[in-house]
């Protein structure tokens, strides 16, 4: 059963436009002429075998990477050719497929981190730590632990990030990045190193961080979360869409089951 909550797509508008997409290294074809969109509202994932093109899809998006050919644009901005910060900036925030907490600072200090773009002091209210900045500071160490409390890590504030667990590394991760008010929230194999327990709450979360009206678009492996939290499944297969479609309807897809899923839906 499908735990987000989805929006009524008579309402939905087109958020996220990728066209024509392709990304050559070399003579290596990465991604050749790929499309699809992200509706408002929904949590779409892009799935497929290792090397099919997730990850370097994800990198377009965000700007970490140029696209050799097509179009990438959201809410009807283009966003080929802008910087990642820029891209962050209009509302597309993501993490990565490798951990990139601050170890040695303490789990709410990352949320801090995050959370200090928000700040309008100057630099010399900063350095004098007038009441408005001690007010300010207040103000974001709230919101840091509120979004702790989200994420299920509240009572881990005060420990160094280097000492969580790695599934709760995870965690903390998406609260950095829920920490930039993203509209849209990429997610690249965020139940990556979880056990089951871990797994199983970060799909719970998904489902409320879409209740919370964050459009996602999530790259994972965890079949089990994908066919559960997704409205669509987009499958990527050598650089090229294979198919690209409601979970029960990839699931059934021969083209998807031999590339990918391999025994059919039981074991999806």
């Amino acid at each position: 059963m499908t735990l987000h909550m989805t929006t009524p797509a008579t309402t939905r508008q087109t958020v996220l436009t990728v066209d024509n997409l392709a990304v050559h290294f070399g003579g290596l074809v990465a991604i050749s002429d790929a499309s699809f969109k992200v509706d408002e509202g929904e949590v779409v994932s892009l799935i497929g075998p290792n090397g099919a093109g997730k990850t370097t899809a994800f990198n377009v998006i965000s700007g970490f990477l140029a696209a050799t050919k097509g179009v990438v644009a959201y809410k009807g901005r283009r966003l080929n050719g802008l910087k990642p910060h820029q891209i962050a900036d209009a509302g597309l925030v993501r993490t990565f497929q490798k951990t990139s907490v601050f170890g040695n600072d303490t789990v709410i200090d990352n949320i801090m981190i995050g959370l200090h773009r928000r700040g309008d002091a100057s630099i010399w209210q900063t350095l004098l730590l007038t009441p408005k900045v001690r007010r300010q500071e207040q103000a974001l160490r709230e919101a840091a632990a509120e979004i702790l409390d989200f994420v299920g890590l509240g009572h881990r504030s005060n420990e160094l990030a280097g000492a969580l667990a790695y599934g709760e590394q995870r965690l903390l991760e998406v609260a950095v990045a829920l920490a930039a008010k993203p509209s849209l929230l990429l997610l690249d194999e965020p139940a990556c190193g979880m056990n089951p327990t871990e797994a199983l709450n970060f799909r719970n979360l998904l489902g409320e961080i879409g209740r919370k009206k964050i459009t996602v678009l999530l790259v994972e492996h965890n079949m089990r979360m994908v066919m559960g939290v997704s409205d669509r499944v987009v499958v990527l297969n050598h650089g090229r869409i294979i198919a690209d479609g409601p979970p029960t309807e990839i699931q059934q897809n021969p083209e998807v089951i031999r590339a990918y899923l391999g025994h059919g839906p039981k074991h999806a």
